[in-house]
């Protein structure tokens, strides 16, 4: 068994389990990938923040050389020959027109790629140059990340059109083919980073939503097999306690109304009640020691099986009933799950006889096994001739059903009704070949 729990939970004994184990990080990565959670965190809080500091870090970049220029930085004179120099004023509301639309890139990305496209074209319409063009690279990008993929072959056919005349334009100094190759690089790279950022996040997406989907299953598979065995110990609960209880109250009743015709028989009856209690006893503490949870293993008795039946027939006598029992067939060589079901049957049988007919009855019981199934047979007379028996009330639990429970893990069918004489049979069948899974079977 303990082969087999190693196999089931796939960790490999040994050395050989550290080659299961992650390698561990860098601390670069470590830091770099907390500051990214942080910074996703603040985001989801407060979404306009990371918008206005991507605008301002475009201004400081791209704008500000523009407002205030070194001489070294104003470029080749070729280039200040082909492109006009503008007022502080309109260079001001350019930028403007081409970083502002970037705070909405990404709740409505095409709508800030064409404001910002639109700026572009009254730029070069005016024949000026600004590095803030920059601009629409980020609007592709922010396209290509947040908006429909539908778009996208747009924006690129948008953003191609708009940079055709640049490189021509600049052909002046640089080769047309030179000029349109890096900026085609650039917008292929813009969208090359969205689709990889896209993709990205995608994939986490899905494996969150496994994730938290694997949580759920495992949760209703925690509760189910609670539930499972909250089902099983309440069967259990109900054969040992209610069979034992109606023999306890049978004996008690008898005695009681033995007590002033007959008091050796009341004396009896009260012996027998003290056997059936401790036996009950006995029952709950191994049941009660399997459920406990303590660190060494609870000292157990063997579960009952057809032999017992026997010593049960003797308490059932005991309690009034006439009790004639007959079986048939190799039974002590049975499966012990398949003896442990019969026992149960029989015992909830006799459960019901106490309850409905009393005392004053006969109780047929057959077993018998024919190779390929087990014929389990309880059948009672129903209330015999004699003096009153005090009523007890009609059992509210579930017998039958768990009779029919029992009896369905074997394959088998458990039919309960009355008889043409008055009385009670059950008759429940079991296979001895048992389904995959099932106790004592072929797992």
């Amino acid at each position: 068994m303990r082969g087999d729990d190693q196999a089931g939970s796939g960790v490999l004994p040994g050395p050989a389990s550290s080659w299961a184990a992650p390698p561990p990080a860098h601390p670069l990565v470590t830091r770099l990938t907390r500051l990214g959670q942080s910074v996703r965190q603040a985001d989801r809080r407060h979404p306009w923040v990371l918008d206005l500091a991507v605008v301002a870090a475009l201004v400081v970049m791209f704008c500000l050389p523009d407002l205030f220029p070194h001489h070294e930085d104003r470029g080749p004179d070729e280039l200040l020959l082909t492109f006009r120099q503008l007022p502080a004023v309109g260079t001001v509301a350019l930028q403007a027109g081409l970083l502002l639309p970037l705070l909405w890139r990404r709740r409505a990305p095409s709508a800030a790629l064409a404001l910002t496209a639109a700026a572009f074209l009254v730029q070069w319409s005016l024949g000026a140059f600004l590095r803030a063009d920059v601009a629409l690279l980020v609007a592709l990008y922010s396209v290509t990340l947040h908006g429909r993929l539908r778009h996208v072959p747009w924006a690129c056919a948008a953003e191609i059109a708009l940079l055709i005349p640049v490189a021509a334009r600049v052909s002046g100094f640089v080769s047309f083919w030179e000029a349109l190759f890096f900026l085609l690089t650039a917008i292929t790279a813009a969208v090359a980073l969205g689709l990889a950022v896209r993709i990205r996040r995608a994939q986490l997406a899905s494996l969150r939503d496994r994730a938290t989907r694997l949580e759920i299953e495992r949760d209703q598979r925690s509760r189910l097999a609670a539930a499972t065995e909250r089902v099983r110990v309440a069967r259990e609960m109900h054969d040992i306690v209610g069979h034992n209880l109606s023999v306890i109250i049978t004996l008690a009743d008898g005695g009681v109304y033995a007590a002033d015709v007959a008091p050796e028989r009341s004396k009896e009856a009260l012996r027998l009640v003290g056997d059936a209690g401790r036996q009950a006893l006995g029952e709950l503490r191994r049941m009660l020691g399997v459920l406990r949870e303590k660190a060494d293993a609870p000292e157990l008795d063997p579960q009952p099986g057809i032999a017992d039946l026997g010593a049960l027939c003797a308490r059932i006598r005991a309690a009034g009933p006439e009790v004639v029992y007959r079986t048939g067939g190799e039974l002590d060589t049975l499966d012990r799950g398949v003896q442990l079901m019969a026992y149960r049957i029989v015992q909830e049988a006799f459960t019901n006889t106490l309850n409905h007919a009393g005392p004053r009855t006969r109780i047929d019981v057959l077993i018998a096994a024919d190779g390929r199934e087990l014929r389990i047979r309880v059948r009672d007379s129903g209330r015999g001739d004699g003096p009153a028996h005090p009523e007890v009330p009609p059992e509210k639990g579930n017998g039958l059903a768990g009779m029919r429970e029992r009896a369905a893990l074997y394959g088998g069918t458990v039919d309960a009704g009355p008889t043409p004489g008055g009385g009670w049979v059950v008759m429940a069948v079991l296979d001895l070949a048992p389904l995959p899974g099932a106790p004592g079977g072929t797992p």
